[in-house]
Formats: structure tokens, sequence, C-alpha cells
């Protein structure tokens, strides 16, 4: 009952902010790692005027994420502003932290603390900062001041993160910034769709992406005519062609686990910045992999929500937890929404090879969420094809 509750609660928030887009049975956010669109926030004044207003989330200054002005996002923020905390959502008391971003979404802020106590203090925190991730705490008060209050979490409080918290770190949240002049950073980059959905993608050719399925689909049907800006923002190039899975159900994907490995789509670009930047190429789990996928070392990095909209986080030497026979694989890397498409690596020598793309967070009564991705062994029938321009259906919108 829960999911479906939180899908009427966002898709109220949907219909009204996203009113210029197709209309969506509700907000793939709900599950996905990718990140949606911007509503506009140019809003006259009012109690709730904000364009997201009644998202759950406070979006006022001070006490919330600032992308409303002051006293126009009264329903969420009321509570907070008054210094009220208590239990009084109908989830509250269930050992599951129902707040936004801290946990499922389907509370309103303020009113789920005890399940949410342990993550409290992460609220309207994150690492936006250029830096973070530095090791030195740079928030002024409390640091040198470098950074905007509020942005250099990890260096600042602590790393550590509750097991019970909506972004699934695992206990620790061990990413870090890197050098995006270097392989294999350069090869990735985001892909925006024609719809404005955000997610992570990679080079695997001279003019081929990869990425999830979800980023360029949604409830409306396909939205494959967008941009891919390669880390570092210098180069870009749009999007001509596509392919995906033909069982692939957006619906069905984003509301139960029987598509999660069809979640994979290749896009093909108007020019080669693979020749300019270098590429992974796609492969396999190997046998001895697949036999001990806990001693896979992996790369992973993307767009993070929480680390800002141009800079890359990664974790280094992540693994996978467990293969599956539907070809995704469970595992312990850090991703969180924006991470959509992102490219799980491994590294031979000077060649980087592209295993998996990072796909949603899988739920099940009893059990931690595990966050899922989408094996290679799904697509890599087709990428040669694909590549040589013999399969593909143009990208018109």
């Amino acid at each position: 009952m829960r999911t479906w509750a939180a899908i009427a609660t966002i898709a109220a928030c949907v219909t009204v902010s996203f009113a210029a887009l197709p209309e969506q049975r509700f907000d793939p956010r709900i599950n996905l790692h990718q990140t949606p669109p911007k509503p506009e926030t140019s809003t006259p004044p009012g109690n709730d005027t904000c364009a997201f207003a009644r998202n759950n989330q406070c979006d006022e200054p001070e006490i919330g994420t600032g992308l409303c002005p002051a006293a126009s996002d009264n329903a969420d923020c009321r509570r907070l502003r008054q210094g009220i905390e208590d239990d009084s959502c109908q989830w509250a008391n269930d050992g599951e932290c129902d707040e936004p971003v801290l946990g499922t979404g389907v509370c309103t802020q303020a009113t789920d603390q005890t399940d949410c106590a342990p993550a409290l203090w992460m609220r309207n925190l994150d690492d936006t900062c250029a830096t973070s991730f530095n090791g030195v705490c740079e928030e002024p008060g409390i640091g040198n001041g470098a950074c905007a209050a509020r942005t250099d979490r990890s260096d600042c409080h602590t790393r550590d993160r509750p097991m019970n918290i909506g972004d699934h770190f695992y206990g620790r949240d061990d990413r870090v910034r890197v050098d995006e002049r270097d392989a294999p950073w350069r090869f990735m980059g985001r892909f925006v769709s024609s719809t404005g959905q955000r997610c992570t993608a990679t080079l695997i050719a001279s003019n081929v992406i990869v990425t999830a399925a979800h980023c360029i689909t949604s409830d409306a049907g396909i939205h494959a005519a967008g941009v891919f800006t390669a880390a570092g923002g210098s180069e870009s190039a749009r999007a001509t062609d596509y392919l995906i899975s033909s069982t692939f159900d957006f619906y069905r994907f984003a509301t139960s686990s029987e598509l999660d490995g069809h979640d994979w789509a290749l896009v093909r670009l108007d020019r080669p910045l693979g020749n300019l930047l270098g590429h992974a190429t796609v492969r396999r789990f190997t046998a001895t992999e697949l036999a001990a996928p806990r001693r896979v070392s992996l790369l992973q990095a993307g767009y993070s929500w929480d680390t800002g909209e141009v800079l890359l986080s990664a974790h280094l030497n992540c693994h996978p937890i467990q293969i599956y026979e539907d070809a995704t694989f469970a595992h312990a890397c850090d991703a969180t929404r924006g991470d959509s498409g992102s490219a799980f690596l491994v590294r031979e020598g000077r060649r980087y090879y592209l295993v998996g793309i990072d796909s949603k967070f899988r739920r099940s009564p009893g059990a931690a969420p595990k966050s899922i991705a989408v094996s290679a062994i799904a697509f890599d029938r087709y990428v040669a094809d694909f590549i040589a321009g013999r399969i593909g259906t143009p990208a018109t919108r």
C-alpha cells in the first residue's frame, strides 16, 4: 500500500510542476537512480505557490532546500518553521524512514521522527562543494569557509551513514572527486533527454554512449532526442539514433522487478567524441568474475543528486554483491539518484571494460533495498551492429 501511496503523493506534484510535459501516471523517482527534470521555480508569492510545494520536502531558504522563496512552501515547511517533530505520519513507527531524501518520501518532513531519527542530522546537507571529499572541513563557521554552508557534509560531519537511509551508502559514503581529464572519467558525461531527465552515460565507441533505458523513456513514451555533455563540460553531442530492448516497458519496469535486465539504452551521437576523449569497451563478466563477484574491483562514477550538477563523484574499488540470472547484479557501490546509466568498469592495464550500468533500487519486504545494475550480457550482442549503423531507430523526439 505504501508504494502506491508514494506514487499518488508524488504524482500530484508532477502534474502541477511538470504541466508542460506529457502527463505521467507517477514520478519515476520512487525507485530509480535518475534525476527528474527541474520544474519552473519562478512563482507568484503565496503560502503554497512554489512549483515544489506539497512534495513532502521543505524547499524554503534556511530550513529547507532553498529552491522556493520564503513563505511559498507552507504545507511542507510549516512544521519545521515551528520546530515541531513528531510521528504524525500514518506510516510512522513502522521501522522504515519515510521522509523525502532520507527515506521513501511518502511522509512530510518532520512527521516520521522515530524511524528517521538516526538520519535527521543529514537533512538539507550535501556534498555539492567542488572540493568535497578531500578530508578538510570547508564550511563557514566550522571550517575554513572555502565552501558554502551545508555543502561539505562528509568532511565537516562524518562519512558514516545510517543503514536505513534512502540513499544506499551501506553504512559509509566512500565517494571521492576525480580528475575528469583522466581516463576513464573523461569517457563519461551527462545525458539530458528531450524532456529534461538527467542521467549519467558513458562512451563505448567513437559516437555511441550507453545509459539506462528509463533515462530516455517515460510513461508517455520514448524521449531519446537529448544531448550528451562529456565530463568537464567542454564537449557535447546530440543523439541521432537509439536502441532499447523490444521488451522494455517503462511502467512495468518502474513498478516491478520483472524487466530489470532490460533497462539499457544505446544512443548514437552526431559527433565522434570518443575519438577525442577515448571510450570504454563493453564485455561480459568473465567466468572467474562470475564465480567470485565480491572479488571484482569496480570503478563507478556519476552525477549524483547530492554532489552537484557538473562534477562527477566516484566510488573506487567497490564490488558486485550478487549476480542474478535476469542479466542484473546487486552492487555495493555508492550510487544514488543521478547515477542511473553510469558505468561499472573493470580496469585491465590501460584498458577499461564496461561490465554493467546502474539502474535502480530493488525493494523486498523485510529486507534492505539493494542497488541494481544491468549486466553487459543484456546488450553486448547488439553493440557491434549499433556502432556500425546497421540497427537503431532515429531519435526524433
